[in-house]
């Protein structure tokens, strides 16, 4: 005989659903708004239709050439973080130690880059950049490489690659630790009596047993990485021209140093749309994978 469920509960929780609904959804009807409409200034609005949409996607138009240049640099930069930020977390949590005072230690050092704020972290990477004063520009300068991120589109990818990987790492190693730290000892006993080497105990205990968090490291890093704004403005402001301009930043630029509110309205749904897009694929695909191994 199935139990009764109390239901009533739920009554507590209505207030918070309702406050977190309503702060969320005026902002969203107000992008939309301006989505479908233009501005001349003065609060003065007109109806523009899907005009901005269809701009938009077509990459022969300067909004849409803008917006697809933009989206293929963070692309580029999500799957440089994603390829670095995966493989050397996954390394560094197999080396922590698992008991005796190493270990708060070793997590309270990882979990220190995570608590610096955004954009102390984008004005401490352009101080260490510096060719003049940064630990890492003048260094690089005395061995002969002249780096310089303010001018060279190389240096400048490789000095925000280098800042989100400093900065996220430790999210990834704590999640894969915590993974590995679920695995009973009975797994590890069974696979020493088996004579099961260290990559023969990844491959066949770890890494199948790491594989949900693993799918959540992906996914917030996937949408840190791909919404990222204040470390690379900080740091080059989206240049040297537009080497470092993400969606993120061209968005600002044109919402506020443009003031085409509808441009802008059109391009952050848009951006919202392949963000949420992208997740439910990478989630959906991910889990299916893991249902069908545990059959």
């Amino acid at each position: 005989m199935a139990r009764p469920q109390n239901n009533r509960a739920w009554l507590l929780v209505l207030p918070v659903v309702a406050l977190v609904a309503f702060s969320a959804l005026i902002p969203v009807m107000t992008v939309v708004n301006y989505s479908v409409q233009d501005t001349f200034g003065n609060n003065q609005f007109f109806w523009n239709g899907t005009a901005w949409f269809q701009e938009l996607l077509d990459p022969s138009t300067d909004l849409g050439g803008r917006f697809f240049d933009a989206l293929w640099r963070t692309l580029l930069f999500s799957g440089l973080c994603l390829l670095i930020e995966i493989p050397l977390g996954i390394a560094v949590a197999l080396t922590l130690p698992r008991q005796g005072w190493g270990v708060a230690v070793s997590l309270v050092v990882l979990a220190l880059p995570l608590l610096i704020p955004w954009n102390v972290v984008g004005t401490i990477w352009q101080v260490f950049g510096r060719g003049d004063i940064g630990l890492l520009g003048a260094g690089l300068q005395a061995v002969g490489i002249n780096y310089n991120y303010a001018q060279n589109a190389f240096d400048a990818w490789a000095t925000v690659v280098a800042m989100d990987v400093w900065h996220w790492t430790s999210l990834v190693v704590l999640l894969c630790y915590a993974g590995l730290r679920a695995i009973p000892d009975a797994y590890y006993q069974a696979a020493r009596i088996d004579g099961a080497g260290a990559w023969a105990i990844f491959r066949a205990i770890q890494l199948p047993k790491m594989q949900r968090v693993l799918t959540i490291a992906v996914l917030l890093r996937f949408m840190d990485s791909f919404m990222i704004y204040t470390e690379p403005f900080v740091v080059t402001g989206g240049g040297p021209g537009n080497a470092t301009t993400f969606l993120s930043i061209d968005l600002v630029k044109i919402a506020l140093g443009q003031f085409d509110l509808g441009k802008a309205a059109a391009m952050s749904i848009v951006y919202n749309l392949i963000i949420l897009t992208v997740c439910w694929i990478f989630f959906a695909t991910t889990t299916r994978g893991q249902s069908e191994a545990a059959q």
